[in-house]
């Protein structure tokens, strides 16, 4: 029997995500593996990571309080 889709979440590439930045601040991003988020803290935004993919669009991130 195979795990449920949600939980084989596909595994992120390190050197990618430290070559990534915010598309509006250009600011450095940080990792949340557990939300599969790449937060912006200087844009208090946090862009999905949705099938491995990050999606760094701003009208598709999450605001952060």
């Amino acid at each position: 029997m195979s795990e449920p889709e949600e939980a084989a979440q596909p595994s992120i590439d390190r050197r990618m995500l430290e070559a990534l930045v915010c598309p509006v601040t250009q600011a450095p991003l940080s990792y949340d593996a557990q939300a599969q988020e790449l937060i912006s803290k200087a844009a208090h935004l946090a862009y999905p990571i949705r099938g491995g993919i990050p999606i760094m669009l701003e009208e598709e991130a999450r605001k952060l309080d």
